[in-house]
C-alpha cells in the first residue's frame, strides 16, 4: 500500500512514517512524504497512491487547494490531518472531497484502523472479514485461515490472495497482480505469478479439501477465486508439500 503524506512538520512526518511503515498487520505501507504542496501536487500526479494524508498547514499552499486539486485527478482516499477541531472546518474540507478528518494530537492506533477503514472501503470491502467457502482473510490482522486453521503466507503470496478474495468471482489479470506487488517498480516477468499461484495452492490444499481448486486458471487472461464445486472437493486427500518460499 502506498501512502502520500504532506506535512511540513518534519518530526510529525518522521513519526507518522515510522508509524506506518512499522505496521505490520495486513499489506506493507510504503510511506513519501511531501513537506509542501506544489511539492505534493507534482509527485501525486506521476505516482499512483493508495491513500493521501493531507496536513491543512502547509506553507506554500492552502491545504483546501491541495486537497480539491489532488481530488480533481485522483480517486485515491483523502484523510485530513489538522489541529483545527471546528466542526466547519470538517464539514468544509468533506465537502471539498476529503473522506475522514483526524485532529492532532492523535493516537497512532487510530490513525492506522483510519487508514486501513478508508482503504477498504475505496476497494469496495465495507467489512474486514472475507469468507469464501472454507476460506476466511482478515484484512485488518493481514492472515488467512483454511477451514479455521492459520495460513502461513509470505507477504507477496498474502497480497495474491487479497487481491484474488476482494474480486471474489472475477477474472484477474498478471498485470493487475504485478501492479499489486510491485507498484510499477521493478517488476519481474509474468510468469512469477504462476510460481506464487502454485504455492498458494498447494498450502490450500493443506487444510481444506480440493484446496486447489479456490484458485482458477483463465488461460491467457489471468486468475479467479471462487468456492469450488463440491465434486471438487476430494475426499481423503494427501496433503501436498509446500515448496519453499521466495
Amino acid at each position: 500500500m502506498k501512502v502520500l503524506l504532506i506535512e511540513d512538520h518534519q518530526p510529525t512526518a518522521l513519526a507518522i512514517r515510522d508509524l506506518l511503515e512499522s505496521n505490520t498487520a495486513g499489506s506493507a505501507m510504503h510511506c513519501d512524504i511531501c513537506d509542501g504542496g506544489e511539492s505534493a501536487l507534482q509527485t501525486s500526479q506521476f505516482c499512483r497512491y493508495d491513500l493521501v494524508i493531507i496536513d491543512l498547514m502547509l506553507p506554500d499552499m492552502n491545504g483546501f487547494e491541495v486537497l480539491t486539486k489532488i481530488r480533481s485527478f485522483s480517486n485515491a482516499p483523502i484523510l485530513i490531518l489538522s489541529a483545527q477541531k471546528e466542526v466547519s472546518d470538517k464539514v468544509k474540507t468533506l465537502g471539498f472531497g476529503a473522506d475522514d478528518y483526524m485532529t492532532k494530537p492523535f493516537s497512532g492506533e487510530e490513525l492506522v484502523a483510519r487508514i486501513k477503514a478508508l482503504v477498504r472501503r475505496s476497494e469496495g470491502n465495507a467489512c474486514s472479514i472475507i469468507k469464501v467457502g472454507d476460506l476466511t482473510l482478515n484484512l485488518d490482522r493481514g492472515t488467512l485461515e483454511a477451514g479455521g486453521v492459520p495460513v502461513q503466507l509470505t507477504s507477496k503470496e498474502y497480497k495474491i490472495i487479497e487481491l484474488l478474495m476482494q474480486r471474489k468471482g472475477v477474472i484477474v489479470t498478471k498485470t493487475a497482480f504485478l501492479d499489486k506487488l510491485y507498484s510499477g517498480i521493478d517488476e519481474p516477468e509474468e510468469k512469477i505469478i504462476d510460481v506464487f499461484v502454485c504455492k498458494i495452492r498447494r498450502k490450500l490444499d493443506e487444510f481444506v479439501a480440493g484446496g486447489r481448486h479456490y484458485i482458477e486458471t483463465i488461460w491467457g487472461r489471468g486468475y479467479i477465486l471462487q468456492e469450488p464445486p463440491a465434486n471438487l472437493k476430494e475426499k481423503g486427500f494427501e496433503p501436498q508439500p509446500v515448496a519453499p518460499a521466495l
